[in-house]
């Protein structure tokens, strides 16, 4: 068994510890209600990243923004920038805290990581160690959604039914003919748009799988048009009215959660990935050309 196999499984021990340290320790160190925020990450990181600052808006917790550290918009001003960094070795992210540190007014910062022994600690504020969800995989699981379940709950959107559903997921079979399709796109609305981003990658990364991600109502806007037999189309959430009958016109599988919490539902498509990568016979812990933190040369 792989090291993303054991780690994938472990997801609803590591989401009942993540929600425990957001009502505890890692309280005062995240964004309070009212702050202007700025959540950063890369790759996986940003997109649990985008989901968290659509939530907070969402949840009128204040004005939160998204960025890929690279991307970060400098003078844009914030009451504190959130980075999400499993390594906290990330070239970009740690540039970002340098940064951000230096400004005048100086910005708060807090970090969520997995080995608060690294760079990291210095660059930032404040640190939220999620040691527990650390992983000797390559590709990211269960950090990047302890991560998300942490930022959820403390903005009171986490609930024991979110860890029911991701032991359904993790139990039940997976949806029909997904080994053999040729093509995914993915697809999400609000906050569900960064799990969709999410899951493309995961699947390329895994099992280079061609993956594609929208948001749920451009999806028609284009990218419909490779829909066909042999493709899938899998939304996280409720989808918009017509679109799965107008996928299903084109020939092509609809996949939808079945009642499953989306980020429950983002373990489905880990597993369909690791499955893959099998019949591949890909190693998903090695995924080729990559390595677990990105890091310059020169930086």
């Amino acid at each position: 068994m792989s090291y993303a196999e054991t780690e994938t499984a472990s997801q609803p021990t590591c989401w009942r510890r993540a929600a425990e340290l957001a009502q505890g320790p890692a309280a005062a160190a995240l964004p309070s209600p009212g702050e202007r925020i700025a959540v950063v990450g890369c790759g996986t990181s940003f997109y649990m990243a985008q989901a968290y600052a659509a939530l907070r808006e969402g949840a009128g917790q204040g004005e939160s923004d998204a960025f890929a550290a690279s991307e970060f918009p400098p003078g844009r001003p914030y009451d504190r920038v959130v980075a999400l960094t499993r390594s906290g070795t990330t070239t970009e992210v740690l540039e970002l805290l340098h940064q951000v540190r230096g400004t005048s007014p100086a910005v708060r910062t807090v970090a969520v990581t997995a080995d608060p022994r690294t760079p990291v600690r210095a660059a930032a504020d404040e640190l939220v160690v999620l040691d527990f969800a650390d992983e000797r995989s390559v590709v990211q699981t269960r950090f990047a959604t302890s991560a998300l379940t942490l930022l959820r709950a403390h903005l009171g959107l986490h609930s024991d039914a979110v860890v029911r559903d991701a032991e359904t997921a993790l139990a039940g079979p997976l949806p029909e003919g997904l080994l053999e399709s040729g093509q995914f796109s993915f697809l999400g609305r609000g906050w569900t748009v960064g799990l969709a981003h999410e899951a493309a990658l995961k699947m390329k990364e895994a099992s280079l799988s061609w993956t594609e991600s929208y948001p749920a109502m451009e999806y028609r806007h284009g990218p419909i048009s490779i829909a066909t037999s042999g493709t899938a189309t899998w939304m996280f959430g409720d989808p918009p009215e017509g679109l799965p009958e107008q996928v299903r016109a084109t020939g092509a599988r609809w996949v939808e959660s079945g009642g499953l919490d989306p980020l429950a539902d983002l373990v489905r498509v880990q597993r369909l990935a690791l499955a893959r990568a099998a019949a591949r016979g890909l190693d998903p812990d090695l995924p080729r050309h990559l390595t677990r933190s990105v890091v310059l040369d020169g930086a």
